[in-house]
């Protein structure tokens, strides 16, 4: 990562990297190419700036153990991270890299027996792209670009191959478009209850339809899953989300839905939780096979993470709260996808 700095001392190992802010962003095969811009930049829209940290805990047992994280903000042209450090408590190398088809981060570590706790704290900022739902469209499937396509099959908390009859009697009579989109969030959201512990590691979509109670990632599945079987493209996004109500709890690692449409992937929050404007990016997957936030190998116990979010404010600089909008909302373009011809 560049301008990385490492120091170091008897108890812990510190990473930090600053990024400058990104006004200007060329595609490049070996990812984002940054610019640092001088002065102030105009914009037409509102950004938001959300500062956040995760702490996780583990005691790992007699062997070492292997971690493979995904906590690391996602860097994307509309998601610039400002700032960021990781510290852990046991001076053990590591290695980040990016999967530069979803700029998904992945960081990956072995761990000595005994306590281990690593904390990583970033501040981003997210420009969003809105636009009237009268104006987007779905892709008929001739048109889905290929890049797309892995988003329209079945996964592995996804059987929209077993869903379809029922979603096509629920949803195939109304108009293709945002608002049939729409109509299966609001149909998820309005029938699924959101109860914690309801759910367990092998819960997928149609459990979720049969029981009607889940969490957040439960409910993302289960729209996801209606989607495909709708023939639209959909996959899941892992995150920290700002603006859940107190009564809540304390924050935790959010899930939602991102929705291919015309030619743009549009973010959906089925459990309502929080303003769609209030999520940062930090896995996309299929589904949460793809996007765990920690995936451990070996014997270890493992504590609840402790996470907090909080936004900044600027009225000068153009920097607003996220609230809810009636806009449709994205932060992830696909401007080099070619659609399919034949």
């Amino acid at each position: 990562m560049r301008g990385k700095r490492l120091t170091h001392d008897a108890e812990e190992r510190t990473v930090c990297g600053e990024v400058a802010c990104l006004r200007a962003e060329a595609h490049r095969p070996d990812g984002p190419h940054r610019v640092r811009v001088k002065g102030p930049i105009p914009r037409e829209d509102p950004l938001i700036r959300l500062s956040f940290t995760i702490a996780l805990h583990y005691e790992v047992q007699e062997s070492p153990a292997d971690f493979v994280f995904n906590i690391h903000a996602a860097l994307t042209p509309s998601q610039v991270v400002v700032s960021e450090a990781l510290t852990t408590t046991q001076d053990v190398p590591h290695h980040l890299y990016t999967d530069h088809n979803t700029a998904t981060r992945y960081l990956r570590l072995r761990a000595e027996p005994g306590p281990f706790a690593l904390t990583y704290s970033a501040t981003v900022e997210i420009e969003h792209h809105r636009e009237s739902p009268a104006r987007i469209e779905e892709v008929p499937i001739a048109r889905i670009p290929s890049q797309v396509m892995p988003y329209i099959y079945p996964s592995r908390y996804c059987p929209s191959d077993r869903m379809r009859r029922f979603a096509n009697r629920e949803f195939g009579h109304l108009r293709p478009g945002y608002w049939r989109v729409l109509a299966v969030h609001d149909w998820v959201r309005q029938r699924t209850a959101f109860v914690s512990g309801s759910s367990h590691d092998g819960t997928d979509a149609l459990a979720t339809l049969v029981g009607q109670t889940g969490v957040c990632r439960d409910f993302a599945h289960l729209m996801i899953c209606l989607c495909r079987a709708l023939t639209i493209p959909a996959r899941f996004v892992t995150g920290i989300d700002y603006g859940a109500p107190a009564s809540m709890g304390p924050p935790d690692v959010h899930a939602y839905v991102e929705v291919f449409l015309g030619t743009r992937w549009y973010a959906f929050d089925p459990t309502g939780i929080s303003p769609p404007m209030g999520l940062v990016r930090i896995g996309t997957g299929r589904d949460a096979a793809d996007v765990s936030f920690a995936t451990m190998f070996g014997t270890m116990k493992s504590f609840p993470p402790v996470i907090s979010i909080v936004a900044a404010v600027d009225a000068s600089g153009g920097i607003v709260l996220p609230v809810h909008s009636n806009e449709a909302l994205s932060t992830s373009a696909e401007p080099s996808l070619t659609p399919a011809t034949y």
